[in-house]
């Protein structure tokens, strides 16, 4: 239903139980939930179309959960706060919800869930559902102003463009700043700081890094290249590929690891706050290097000695394309030449002392890089940082200071890692607010 009505309307509120602000996964999971209970609810999106993120996702075919979903997969200030919401609202449950409405999925690696067809199905899905709750979808409808009325009262007044609804509940689930091209704004900060909400710096996640000048060099003529991988920032590990880009390093590795480098206090389960800079800026690497293990499947140091007894007149450059991309591996072997020798790549092992083929595997799989920063929210899938939990109730999602304030999804200080998590923080997120509104 779009967001339209006559010149007057804005000035007849529309009653409601509650009103759901943002029509991504959370937002729709919340109405629906909230709907189903009895309450009348109205979602309030400002773009044309709710979903927007979730028919991008996985490729057009949404990456809608996670088989291995659990609590220390997220990060936060409070590591404990997702556990709630999360065991109440299981990856089963929503699975249940997709098979029950027909929707044929497949699993991936590590436990990651996609549809068959379309990501549509889950916008589809969600919209049935509302539909079905009785749930008021308004699209472009952006939000002017919320205001709350003095106590005892309290209640909510949302103005948009053309209608003024009213309600003692608003849940504030229109996200992070990641991806502006489909919509994504900072709204959820500026109206929780209106109400007084405290924030966790947010920052861009789930993001390529960019590289300084040095490695660039390293990184930019293997453009296009993708190589297995195990890639770690402060001390978390990721399995998965690494791609190198014109600008730097992407891939699933390289995604995963983002999202816990930025400075030496910030650890799994955890990341600093109040870190002052404009949003739009790079991250400051204060000399941090992220590392990549390139022979992930290699465990023998003296792997290239014992290659040099079997075949010494083989150059490194062809020992290192068995198990690397073969632009990676000519690549590597002109730069180690250069710094473990005397700069001549093509010598054969044999001409190789024993000492500095154990080096070079101890390099290739501590391969150090120095990120200049990220690809910012534009790049990025998800945000880190947001409403601090310490501020909400982790069982209703309710804000402890403004009763019927509620917080969900991406726009609370709860991150997940890449392949379906942030979409199970979504719903299970949306869930616990729409079974307490």
């Amino acid at each position: 239903m779009s967001d339209r009505g006559s010149p007057d309307t804005a000035n007849r509120p529309a009653r409601y139980d509650a009103v759901v602000l943002g029509g991504g996964a959370a937002g729709l999971m919340c109405a629906l939930t909230a709907g189903a209970r009895g309450r009348r609810v109205a979602l309030v999106e400002h773009m044309p179309e709710v979903g927007k993120k979730i028919l991008i996702s996985g490729g057009g075919r949404c990456n809608f959960t996670n088989l291995e979903v659990r609590p220390d997969r997220f990060l936060s200030k409070n590591p404990h706060f997702a556990k709630s919401a999360l065991s109440r609202y299981t990856q089963w449950d929503f699975i249940s919800l997709v098979s029950d409405h027909g929707i044929a999925w497949h699993e991936k690696t590590l436990g990651q869930l996609f549809c068959d067809h379309s990501a549509r199905q889950i916008v589809d899905l969600l919209l049935r559902e509302c539909a079905q709750a009785g749930v008021a979808v308004l699209t472009s409808a952006p939000v002017r102003s919320v205001e709350r009325a003095p106590e005892p009262d309290g209640g909510f007044t949302v103005r948009t463009d053309s209608r003024t609804l009213s309600a003692p509940s608003v849940v504030l689930a229109t996200g992070g700043p990641s991806i502006p091209k489909l919509g994504a704004t900072a709204f959820a900060y500026e109206l929780a700081r209106d109400f007084g909400l405290p924030l966790i710096e947010p920052r861009p996640a789930l993001v390529p890094l960019t590289l300084g000048p040095d490695d660039k060099q390293l990184a930019a003529p293997l453009s296009g290249v993708a190589v297995d991988s195990a890639v770690s920032a402060n001390g978390v590990r990721f399995r998965e590929a690494t791609l190198f880009t014109h600008r730097g390093v992407s891939g699933p590795a390289v995604l995963q690891a983002s999202s816990y480098w930025q400075a030496a206090d910030l650890h799994a389960g955890a990341h600093p706050g109040g870190r002052k800079r404009a949003r739009s800026q790079p991250v400051d690497p204060a000399g941090l290097p992220v590392h990549f293990d390139l022979l992930p499947a290699v465990g023998d140091p003296d792997w290239l000695v014992a290659a040099k007894a079997e075949r010494p007149r083989q150059q490194l450059a062809t020992v290192l394309a068995e198990v690397l991309p073969q632009r990676l591996a000519q690549r590597l072997a002109q730069e180690l030449a250069g710094q473990l020798a005397d700069g001549q790549g093509a010598r054969p092992l044999a001409e190789w002392p024993d000492r500095e083929l154990r080096a070079i595997v101890r390099r290739l799989k501590d391969w150090q890089l120095v990120p200049a920063g990220t690809e910012g929210f534009a790049k990025a899938e998800v945000t880190v940082g947001g409403v601090d939990t310490a501020a909400l109730d982790s069982r209703t999602m309710q804000a402890r200071a403004v009763p019927g304030l509620y917080v969900i999804g991406e726009a609370v200080d709860v991150t997940g890692w890449l392949g379906g998590y942030n979409f199970q923080w979504a719903w299970s997120s949306g869930w616990a607010a729409g079974q307490a509104v």
